[in-house]
């Protein structure tokens, strides 16, 4: 009787059973988890913690002055936040500050990525120039361009007075504040859209230009069939992050203008800010807070919609 042996590499070995990935995956996990540990607690505590106390605070009369959460108010400080000209004013002033501000911090963006980015030689000095600024404190550039806009002893009203012109009130009057603010904004911020602009350059391949090239397509055809579709995800990150960030505008409002002349240029934040540190209304001014926020979610839902239908149509 005839006895067949299998060959070494015919024999069949088991796979292994399917918690042992699962364990693999949990034992590698847990020195994540602990590195990580010091970083949530400090996200838990100084972040998560305080944006829970002050949803609570807001259905609550809690004031500065008097101890302890204070009395049940329900919902009568969102109320009284919608039905206030004030607030309304405030928020209406954060989004024309938004438009003023958001498309030329994305065009001028996306126009010196591309200059930076087809400069032959010392493109480095350039890549600093354009985002030097955006490292400065906010109250250096807010300290160095209120010089700028002194009136008459300003480099600005002296450039004014040269041409032969008469240089406006730029943070004294109306008409001119926010437009002001705006331009100080731009200036100042405009080196982070700029990195975000070269990075999505440095992603395309420049073998779609070569072959473009070689069929004769120029410079601008290039930019407008193949560099600004295959920059649409990193353009439409530009704005969302823009929009959001010029909706939070702060720093640069307090310190310039004050929300002044005449609160025209007070936004959404320091509109929260004087009601909850100057009239001692810390419930009415979460209140008011949490329906920002609703505002800056709206936005952040808007852009996570948009990048899912972009990753759909790739």
């Amino acid at each position: 009787m005839a006895t067949t042996t299998e060959a070494p590499d015919q024999i069949r070995t088991e796979s292994p059973p399917p918690s042992g990935g699962a364990d693999r995956r949990a034992r590698h996990g847990r020195p994540a988890l602990l590195f990580l540990a010091p970083f949530l607690a400090l996200y838990l505590l100084f972040i998560i913690g305080p944006a829970l106390y002050g949803l609570v605070m807001s259905f609550f009369q809690t004031s500065l002055v008097r101890p302890g959460l204070g009395t049940f108010a329900g919902l009568d400080n969102y109320a009284e936040a919608l039905g206030s000209s004030d607030f309304w004013w405030a928020l209406w002033h954060t989004v024309w500050f938004t438009i003023l501000t958001t498309p030329p911090l994305v065009v001028l963006a996306l126009l010196f990525a591309l200059l930076a980015e087809r400069v032959r030689r010392g493109r480095w000095f350039f890549r600093l120039a354009f985002f030097l600024p955006y490292v400065l404190p906010s109250a250096v550039v807010a300290l160095i361009w209120m010089w700028i806009y002194t009136p008459e002893l300003g480099l600005l009203s002296r450039t004014f007075e040269t041409m032969g012109l008469t240089a406006p009130n730029w943070l004294g009057d109306p008409r001119w504040a926010m437009v002001s603010l705006a331009l100080t904004t731009v200036w100042w911020t405009l080196g982070f859209n700029f990195v975000l602009y070269l990075a999505g350059l440095q992603d395309i391949p420049r073998d779609l230009y070569d072959a473009s090239a070689i069929d004769g397509a120029g410079p601008w055809q290039q930019i407008r069939r193949i560099t600004l579709p295959l920059l649409a995800r990193t353009t439409t990150l530009v704005v969302v992050l823009q929009v959001i960030a010029s909706l939070k505008v702060f720093d640069q409002m307090y310190i310039m203008t004050s929300g002044g002349p005449n609160f025209s240029t007070r936004s959404a934040l320091q509109y929260v800010y004087d009601v909850g540190f100057t009239n001692y209304r810390v419930g009415y001014a979460s209140a008011a807070s949490t329906l920002f926020f609703v505002l800056v979610l709206a936005v952040s839902t808007v852009w996570l919609v948009m990048t899912r239908r972009q990753e759909k149509e790739v």
